[in-house]
């Protein structure tokens, strides 16, 4: 790869309040007067010579302990919504101690008791109330009754006591919700983050996190409220070993500085701006070359067949995605799914595959109770589990909001796990997840079904195409499966032993035919009871062979072959040769999306059948129907021209014609002063 060494890497300009306003100035470090601070940036990458903004927003520990008040929501608030405005990432360091608590020190000097026995503290007190010599003073900062000015609330003179900042931290919690769903939204932990900071980092889904703890109360204040010594630390609660395991944790980094590297390389992947495709980036990995791993029917780590692997004898063994580009999330939970970020040629992509070998769920025992131990439960591999099928559904949310990329999913499912427990743990509940968040997909989803793999059953199901048939895709290798049931399943309930399977054997064994005629010719009931053993033998010791035909027979129904007669797939396509196959299957797609936008520019009602004509009509039907001449067409810089000069004159005809049906008078009129003008 050849990348042009940039003579700066970062720009910025510091974001901050001037009457409710954000303005961009320049200053040092250490002169923010509140708790909050934030930035534009330019930062200067490989995939982005020419520089991409973000918006930096970071607490400040030094001031007010990171503290959230009114004036660091404001702040967080503008900055969010200015990066939502410009459609650039968002990203967040998050090291607070939540939202502020206060006491109004004015009142808190000067306040007086109201004690039952004057002589007597320990018998207790009625009230507190402001000396008079004080009340015109403090009048503003509290209610006050009676002659006495009894105080029943105190108000402050400083804003930024109490609910006021729990308002302040439900305004920015909703913020960073809708960021989300809007733009690039990332989190850096880089110390302890508590109650709305912990909330932020949550609602904000991509987490970078160091040992520092994520919690909404502290490990002293737990102990308080349990009346003994149970968390020895804030770690305990929120640590790596908590957060990174349950999947609020994307990426876990042993520090601040590695910390920073994951957030730059996870913004190469991601678009320079709202609306726009992930940049690509040549990493000199030819995209027509075959695929060195082979996916077998013995367990293998997916990530080998994603990014490749080095043999032990020291021979680079390539996989699907361009080397050295797949960066997996979320891998301390849920591991029975695989999920990050990948490029294929260049081209940035979300990516999902499945775990086929055994692995370990451990479930920490809770010191709060003196009964709960670890327990480590076995969750075997091509199967969904309730915790996998909500990072499956994450992963897809993830990819669809914010990071605008194309998804690939290795589908290699044999069913969702059903026993009671994962039932009642809400499998269902988390495999609609994946419906749903397929249907709202915006960008094109690619399904294959690897070599030995298979898709069973409610996996089918919830990755069919028809949920989101404008977006979804479904491809498989030749020795990939899908049906219903496994062929063992199936055999046990449609070719029985003692009906279908018997009825085989009599009908192919010429042993078994010469057999029954004999018994049935026969009129000794003696001989032919003889005769009845003798097939029974014969069939005894057929079964195993039968067995065997029954399950190739069942299997002959869930293969590629018949899959594309049923019209399920789009097609089958080998695995050696995949990564290019998709790589132009790719292109083309987004190349037709972006037409399609244009299209949308000028006919708003056309449906995706309606584009597609369009389309059509555009170009010879044998450039329609290949991936690589379509994309060497469309991505050539005329065509959208011609595509829009089209498109202006169909739309404004149609509208004239619409209009002139409504009014024809008024229409005509209409285009008489147009043409006097």
């Amino acid at each position: 790869m050849t990348v042009r060494m940039p003579s700066q890497f970062i720009e910025k300009r510091e974001l901050i309040l001037v009457n409710g306003k954000l303005e961009e100035i320049d200053r040092p470090c250490g002169l923010n007067n509140i708790a909050m601070v934030a930035w534009i940036m330019k930062l200067y990458t490989p995939e982005a010579p020419q520089g991409r903004e973000v918006i930096l927003i970071a607490n400040d520990i030094s001031v007010q302990a990171g503290s959230f008040g009114p004036k660091e929501d404001e702040l967080f608030m503008k900055a969010s919504q200015l990066a939502r405005e410009k459609g650039v990432p968002r990203i967040y360091i998050a090291c607070n101690s939540g939202a502020r608590i206060g006491l109004a020190s004015e009142i808190k000097a000067q306040f007086q008791v109201k004690w039952r026995d004057e002589n007597d503290p320990t018998k207790g007190f009625d009230y507190l109330y402001v000396p008079e010599s004080e009340f015109d003073s403090l009048k503003p900062y509290v209610n006050a009754t009676g002659d006495d000015h009894r105080i029943t609330d105190i108000i402050g003179k400083q804003d930024g006591l109490g609910v006021e900042n729990l308002r302040g931290s439900g305004m920015i919690a909703g913020e960073t919700s809708r960021a989300y769903e809007d733009i690039f939204t990332i989190t850096q932990v880089t110390g302890r983050t508590v109650g709305i900071g912990a909330y932020l980092v949550r609602l904000g889904q991509r987490t970078i996190q160091t040992e520092a703890p994520i919690i909404l109360t502290g490990a002293g204040a737990i102990n308080k409220l349990l009346g003994k010594q149970v968390y020895t630390s804030n770690a305990q609660l929120g640590g790596l070993q908590v957060m990174f395991r349950n999947g609020v944790s994307h990426i876990d980094v042993q520090d601040d500085f590695r910390g920073t590297c994951a957030i730059v390389r996870w913004l190469s992947y991601v678009p320079l701006s709202r609306g726009l495709v992930g940049p690509r980036l040549d990493v000199g990995d030819p995209v027509d070359r075959p695929i060195d791993f082979m996916p077998s029917k013995v367990p293998y780590n997916p990530v080998d067949m994603l990014a490749g692997v080095t043999s032990p004898e020291g021979e680079w063994i390539s996989g699907f995605f361009d080397k050295d580009s797949f960066t997996e999330t979320l891998a301390g939970w849920a591991k029975t799914v695989v999920c990050g970020r990948a490029r294929l040629g260049g081209i940035p992509v979300g990516v999902i595959a499945v775990e086929t070998r055994t692995v370990e769920n451990v479930i920490p025992a809770d010191p709060a109770n003196t009964e709960s131990q670890e327990q480590v439960q076995m969750q075997a591999g091509q199967v969904w589990f309730p915790d996998s099928a909500y990072k499956t559904s994450q992963a897809i949310n993830d990819f669809n909001y914010g990071e605008g990329l194309p998804l690939i999913i290795f589908a290699n499912w044999r069913g969702f796990s059903g026993g009671m427990r994962d039932m009642y743990n809400e499998i269902l509940k988390y495999g609609s997840y994946i419906v749903d968040n397929l249907r709202k997909y915006k960008h094109p989803v690619l399904i294959y079904i690897p070599p030995m793999g298979e898709l069973r059953g409610g996996a089918w199901v919830v990755l069919d195409p028809t949920i989101n048939p404008d977006k979804m895709e479904m491809y498989c290798d030749p020795q990939g499966r899908g049906g219903v049931l496994e062929p063992s399943g199936t055999v046990e309930i449609k070719f029985r032993k003692e009906r279908e399977l018997h009825a085989a054997m009599n009908r192919l064994d010429s042993r078994l035919i010469e057999l029954r005629k004999r018994y049935e010719a026969e009129p000794d009931d003696h001989k032919r009871e003889t005769i009845k053993v003798e097939i029974e033998n014969r069939q005894e010791e057929l079964f195993p062979v039968y067995q065997q035909i029954a399950l190739h027979f069942a299997d002959l129904h869930d293969t590629p072959g018949r899959m594309k007669a049923k019209e399920v797939i789009r097609s089958v396509v080998e695995w050696k040769n995949a990564r290019s196959y998709f790589y132009y299957r790719l292109r083309r797609l987004l190349a037709e999306e972006k037409l399609r936008e244009k299209l949308a520019e000028y006919q708003p009602t056309y449906t995706h059948e309606q584009g597609t004509q369009s389309l059509k009509s555009m170009l010879p039907s044998d450039i329609w129907e290949d991936d690589k001449q379509f994309t060497e067409w469309a991505e050539r810089e005329d065509v959208l021209d011609e595509c829009v000069q089209s498109l202006r004159e169909q739309f404004i005809r149609s509208k004239l014609l619409e209009l002139y049906q409504l009014d024809s008078k008024t229409v005509e009129a209409a285009l008489k002063d147009i043409r006097k003008k």
